[in-house]
């Protein structure tokens, strides 16, 4: 124990004498969570919506004093006045506008006449998400314009209630757990792959070999020490995450006891694998190379940024095995969703199997030869 403790207090002075490597390894994580955090998930302001109005009835001043409305509160688009139908086709597909409102003559006597009365809606829908925000206020604007003044007194229509069980989720909080696991992941990468490259390149791990220190020992030591400066970055990023998203879940003693055992199977998980990947790997350049492909098959399938139902089968199965998938789920359903243990217990333990199963089998690749 004294010789494996020794190798994992010479990993931990090398890691903290590089206050670089420390920073780099938190300020992408930030970084992403900062920037993606407020580019991603907002409402849609200040849309441009082109208005053309051949009616000039009383129903069509309805749906103007709505635009209004729309305009002054919730802001989502501001109407253009415009004469033309086709001039304002034609600015909507050249993206001088976001889409066109057509008021059809006769429409304010076909709503009197009950004659399905008709509003034309141009949308440039090679934005699904503004398209998207619009259409939404359009069609809310559509059905309060239709419901009656003098509601019946017996009700016919099947109406949905929705109860939100969380409070309301922006993006930077949902954002979260992925920003944490990715933080734990640089770390494992950068202080453990690619160290753990540059020291047996240099000939480092060669002093190791003159001493009494097993194979096994050397392993679970230079490991454990990985998994340390995972621990870490992992604490850190989701401290300062929490503070930034407004999560107080931080100031939950049991809650926070949860999370540490996350970050501690997590980082178990990650270390294992990334040494599994690169025990037999001699070339520094490998890892650097590795990085962005590694990145590509564990991060983005996990479901961090997109719900895995949505996925195809192939992309499911790799879900199945990804440690990601786990991690972050468990981080959301601590951070986001204050489950305690119960939500969290299978994900701990495939963690943990995860990184001991892969520790075991990477322990017979490891060469004692340089």
């Amino acid at each position: 124990m004294s010789r494996m403790l020794a190798i994992v207090e010479r990993e931990m002075r090398k890691f903290f004498r590089s206050p670089t490597l420390m920073i780099m390894s938190l300020m992408m994580p930030i970084l992403q969570l900062l920037i993606m955090g407020n580019a991603f998930g907002g409402k849609i302001v200040g849309a441009h919506v082109a208005v053309v109005d051949y009616d000039h009835g009383p129903q069509a001043v309805r749906i103007r004093e709505g635009f209004d409305s729309i305009a002054v509160n919730i802001k989502t688009f501001t109407t253009v006045e415009y004469s033309d139908e086709n001039k304002a086709r034609e600015d909507v597909r050249t993206g001088k506008i976001d889409g066109a409102v057509i008021i059809p003559a006769q429409y304010s006597r076909r709503v009197y006449a009950q004659d399905a009365p008709r509003i034309g809606f141009v949308v440039d829908n090679s934005d699904l998400f503004t398209s998207s925000s619009i259409e939404a206020e359009m069609q809310a604007l559509v059905t309060a314009l239709t419901t009656p003044v003098i509601q019946p007194r017996v009700a016919t229509a099947i109406a949905l209630e929705i109860v939100e069980l969380y409070p309301y989720v922006n993006y930077m909080k949902f954002l979260l757990p992925a920003c944490i696991a990715l933080a734990m992941y640089i770390s494992v990468m950068i202080g453990g792959g690619m160290l753990y490259i540059d020291d047996k390149a240099r000939g480092v791990h060669e002093g190791y070999l003159v001493t009494p220190i097993t194979k096994l020992e050397l392993v679970f030591g230079l490991n454990m020490a990985g998994a340390i400066k995972a621990v870490l970055s992992g604490i850190s990023l989701t401290v300062i995450g929490s503070l930034m998203a407004g999560l107080g879940i931080i100031f939950n003693p049991m809650a926070d006891l949860e999370i540490l055992a996350l970050i501690v199977v997590t980082s178990i998980a990650f270390n294992g694998m990334m040494f599994l990947l690169m025990v037999r790997v001699d070339d520094p350049l490998v890892p650097r190379a590795m990085f962005g492909i590694l990145n590509l098959l564990l991060f983005y399938p996990s479901g961090a940024m997109y719900p895995i139902a949505a996925f195809p089968v192939w992309l499911r199965a790799i879900a199945v095995v990804d440690p990601f998938t786990y991690c972050i789920h468990g981080f959301k359903a601590i951070l986001l969703k204050d489950g305690g243990f119960v939500a969290i217990q299978y994900d701990l333990l495939f963690l943990f199997v995860f990184g001991i199963g892969t520790l075991l089998i990477a322990t017979p690749l490891f060469k004692r030869t340089l």
